[in-house]
């Protein structure tokens, strides 16, 4: 079965809770820790936190994959 794979980010607020808390009620599975960084352009800490899944199709570039 293939496995896909997204790194999901958002700046750090609730929005990339609700973000990686909906691929998870999506079948996504935490892949790693999540990540930090400070972006100094736009003075915001950014968190990015990658997730994985299988699927029962064959992977393709053109697919989307928050769609699967």
């Amino acid at each position: 079965m293939p496995k896909i794979y997204r790194l999901l980010t958002e700046d750090d607020t609730s929005a990339f809770c609700h973000k990686v808390s909906d691929a998870l009620s999506k079948g996504w599975d935490l892949y790693g820790d999540p990540a930090y960084s400070f972006d100094a352009a736009r003075g915001v800490m950014r968190c990015a936190q990658a997730v994985t899944k299988d699927i029962a199709a064959d992977y393709h570039p053109d697919m989307k994959l928050g769609q699967q």
